[in-house]
């Protein structure tokens, strides 16, 4: 029974994307609590997020890591390595712009959104946060693009046409 939830666990990979410190002023000084936020994925399309709260950061750590395998969520990669299409999404406050980009690239992101992609699988994409650096919110924001992109295989079955149809084809024009 161990051994199947150790390679279990053992596939997904886990990045921290923040942390941060809160202080609770009493009578006797200050009380120190911890909050994390953690994104984890498969590195093959699926990605969860979680946040935890404890008084010390590495059982913060660890309750967000819990969460974010239970709320995992699968998105479908162009060739497993790239986005279908430019993104521009928003959620709250922020705001972020996901380009995919030609073999070779890399991922040229920051902060919250390099997380994402190192985990779920992005190997080539160009990204910028447009409006908050908030990480919740980029986070965010990040997320509801990847949920708004549309393969053409998704795409052909909605308008009833062949998927060749549907992709454009660089050299007719």
């Amino acid at each position: 029974m161990k051994n199947s939830e150790n390679k279990k666990n053992s596939e997904y990979k886990d990045k921290l994307v923040s942390i941060n410190r809160i202080t609770k002023v009493v009578k006797g000084g200050r009380r120190f609590a911890f909050s994390a936020l953690v994104v984890v994925g498969n590195q093959a399309g699926s990605i969860g997020t979680g946040h935890g709260k404890a008084k010390q950061v590495p059982d913060a750590i660890k309750k967000a890591t819990e969460t974010a395998k239970k709320n995992l969520q699968k998105f479908s990669l162009k060739d497993g390595r790239t986005l279908h299409h430019d993104i521009l999404s928003k959620n709250g406050a922020g705001k972020v712009l996901l380009r995919s980009a030609p073999v070779g690239t890399g991922i040229i992101a920051g902060g919250a959104i390099r997380a994402v992609c190192e985990v779920i699988g992005i190997q080539d994409i160009v990204a910028k946060s447009l409006g908050s650096s908030n990480p919740h919110n980029v986070l965010r924001a990040c997320l509801t693009g990847l949920k708004k992109q549309s393969s053409p295989k998704k795409v052909s079955a909605t308008r009833g046409k062949p998927v060749s149809s549907v992709i454009k084809n660089k050299h007719s024009s």
